[in-house]
């Protein structure tokens, strides 16, 4: 028996053509009614051209991939386009915080020209350092769209506490004690102080800006309790210098003594510190990314403002260097004048250490990473703004507050983490009080505004801290722990001890 195909006439044949060119038709048309998406194809077995060809992606989704949404669709540097981008900036806090930037010349006219207006100069540099500290949070946030979501937060809170980091820099190289003012204290309290300006202060606007336009927003349980964990560890290592100075007062140690090995203490766990953050940094962005790239994904499409930024222009690659560049240019001059008037605040006008290093520097010097969390929050980005906000004030406790004492250490100065009784249990509760509020992953207005009511009660206590007295053998007098200076403050502990 002959086959079907070899019957007289070709009549199977011809059926079996018709049907494969109405199979061909079929299929073609499902494919132009499904639209192809990067995981649809396996882009590893195919060439360039032919993934071009059914409009996917070409390159690798590995870990450093460029985003889509980074793209610019220009190259090199463009002057006039580059100017309106920035000053249109990312948000409308932002655009307002713009207005500032003729404040720069004029700080730097006023310092050169008129060296004498010392509070002009001071309260011009302040305000100039903000505009300078946006750009590089803008630059940074532009870098960042084009990474990963995980290494776009941690680049952008990395690059958003360069002006705490340039700041603490120039802070360490003065004399202890130029102006009668104690430098190292003013470090010390400038640590504690961008903590708390960002755990309560940021933290509770975040909160409030959230809060106004929905009943309450919700995070993710894997941000918040990695973060409560990790600021009570951070907490808890900043403590022991101070517990391990505090508990020997008046003891068979000298002050000298004592204080030497408080400074061994606070730079051994500074080491430990930084360890503890390069383990964080790369749990986060290498063996544990894959969870908190879902986390963010989820809440990129949750944006309020994703179809507005979607069209936005972005700056290239090559703008974004140039950017920080300027931007970490003007902020480390700027930084260094307004260091240069912090004397005249203490001594002039009689502004404590405490309110200059808790509340003025920590205020100035996380502006970007302010503006860039409370933004995010607004447009119902709780992940992402949780995650600038205890990014930002993990690395100051395990990086940037470290880092000073090491290169303190480097320099010969006697730069330590044994703070002021009073700084440390305002931290202590600070933590404990942000840790119960990430505890149920929900936030609302009331809880933004109890964290702003504790920090302006702190601000207001540290109006009335008073300054430690320096005297003749500089910084160990100012080092000496206890509420008064010297070997009078040991007496009067021993009378109590007595009674």
């Amino acid at each position: 028996m002959s086959s079907p195909a070899m019957t007289t006439g070709g009549a199977p044949e011809k059926r079996l053509s018709q049907s494969s060119s109405r199979s061909r038709t079929q299929t073609q048309q499902t494919q132009h009614q499904l639209p192809l998406h990067q995981g649809d194809v396996n882009t590893s077995t195919l060439g360039p051209d032919a993934a071009a060809a059914v409009g996917v992606d070409p390159r690798p989704a590995g870990p450093i991939a460029v985003r889509a949404e980074g793209e610019s669709g220009r190259s090199g540097i463009h002057p006039i386009r580059f100017l309106k981008i920035t000053l249109r900036s990312s948000s409308w806090a932002s655009r307002a915080v713009n207005i500032l930037w003729p404040a720069v010349p004029a700080a730097l006219a006023v310092r050169y020209a008129r060296p004498e207006w010392e509070l002009a100069i001071f309260v011009l540099a302040y305000i100039a350092m903000i505009p300078c500290a946006n750009l590089i949070g803008f630059a940074g946030q532009g870098l960042a769209q084009k990474l990963p979501h995980v290494w776009g937060v941690l680049a952008e809170t990395t690059l958003g506490s360069l002006v705490e980091i340039i700041l603490f820099m120039v802070l360490i190289t003065r004399d202890i004690e130029k102006g009668g003012v104690d430098y190292i204290q003013v470090i010390r309290a400038a640590i504690l102080g961008s903590v708390l300006a960002t755990m309560l202060l940021c933290l509770g606007l975040c909160f409030i800006a959230g809060g106004i336009r929905r009943e309450e927003t919700t995070f993710s349980e894997t941000v918040s309790e990695a973060g409560s964990g990790l600021l009570l560890t951070a907490g808890f290592g900043l403590a022991i210098p101070t517990v391990f100075q505090r508990s020997l007062v008046g003891g068979a140690l000298t002050d000298d003594e004592l204080l030497d090995k408080t400074i061994d203490i606070s730079r051994s766990t500074a080491v430990l510190l930084i360890i503890a953050y390069l383990i964080y940094v790369y749990f986060q962005a290498r063996t544990h990314h894959g969870i908190y790239d879902v986390i963010f994904e989820e809440d990129s499409k949750r944006d309020a403002d994703k179809h507005k930024d979607a069209h936005r222009h972005r700056l290239t690659l090559t703008e974004c260097i140039l950017a920080l560049a300027v931007s970490i240019a003007l902020v480390a001059v700027l930084a260094t004048i307004l260091v240069d008037k912090i004397h005249y605040l203490v001594d002039q006008r009689h502004v404590s250490d405490a309110f200059v290093g808790l509340i003025l520097v920590p205020l100035v010097e996380k502006a970007a990473e302010h503006l860039t969390a409370i933004d995010e929050a607004w447009d119902n980005q709780m992940n992402f703004a949780l995650s600038h906000v205890l990014g930002a004030t993990l690395q100051t406790a395990l990086f940037n507050g470290p880092l000073v004492v090491i290169v303190g250490w480097g320099l010969g100065k006697p730069m330590g983490l044994n703070f002021e009784t009073f700084d440390m249990v305002v931290l202590i509760l600070a933590i404990l009080t942000v840790g119960n509020f990430l505890r149920d992953q929900k936030s609302n207005y009331l809880e933004g505004s109890l964290l702003v009511i504790v920090y302006v009660a702190i601000a207001v206590a540290a109006i009335y801290y008073p300054n430690p007295v320096i005297g003749h053998e500089g910084a160990a007098a100012a080092e000496t722990p206890a509420t008064g200076t010297g070997e009078g403050a040991v007496e009067a502990v021993h009378r109590l001890l007595m009674r």
